[in-house]
């Protein structure tokens, strides 16, 4: 059943996964290729196009409307900006490797569209990021259900616990990051409100008090 599931869907699956997003399904991929349910070599050439194809989306999409994205979430304003500051210093090195840091998937491109990148030097170093990023991904996954058999014997009576592990994983690890997305808006919308009010007391008394007119 699952090897006839991901022959049907597993590379559609993992390109959309790697377009949108990626890490966890592309692990999911290599340890499924290391048990013979799907092909290594496809892998990374899928989710090597799946993570360029997304990355080249969001960059085209931060150049034409950068600051719109970035101010849907308070999380996206404060890390594109922390981004930008990053991106100025050494434009090339966060272009090759946003990649491997955890969460910047989808706001460094856009910042990197919004800082004014060249489209040609991005369309260069992106696809050379990710392929780096698709073969290193793999391949460590791959070795990883290697050193899993070393240590355990033949894993086949593991394996569905082992892909229920990971799967675990990357759901929590998205479910912290929804969490502290949640509470980040909250403390955002409370202090532009204390603002507001601050900015409105001061209103207040900057009003002239009215004359008080003599009693008859």
């Amino acid at each position: 059943m699952l090897q006839q599931f991901l022959h049907d869907f597993g590379y559609f699956a993992l390109f959309l996964g790697t377009f949108f997003e990626g890490e966890t399904i592309l692990v999911l991929a290599g340890f499924l290729a290391f048990r013979g349910y799907m092909d290594i070599n496809l892998v990374v050439v899928v989710a090597f196009f799946g993570s360029y194809a997304g990355d080249q989306l969001w960059y085209f999409l931060g150049r034409k409307h950068g600051r719109k994205l970035l101010a849907r979430k308070p999380r996206w304003q404060m890390m594109g900006d922390r981004a930008l500051e990053h991106i100025r210093k050494h434009p090339d090195i966060w272009v090759l490797s946003f990649r491997f840091v955890y969460g910047l998937r989808t706001v460094m491109p856009v910042a990197i569209g919004l800082s004014g990148y060249p489209p040609g030097r991005y369309l260069l170093l992106n696809g050379i990021g990710a392929a780096i990023w698709a073969t290193a991904l793999a391949a460590a996954a791959y070795h990883f259900g290697a050193v899993l058999e070393g240590m355990l014997g033949s894993i086949k009576k593991y394996e569905l616990w082992v892909l229920g592990a990971l799967l675990v994983l990357g759901v929590g690890l998205w479910l912290r990051r929804r969490f502290k997305n949640a509470r980040l808006a909250k403390q955002v919308y409370a202090d532009e409100q204390a603002a507001k009010a601050a900015r409105l007391h001061q209103a207040e008394a900057a009003k002239p008090a009215e004359p008080k007119t003599p009693a008859e």
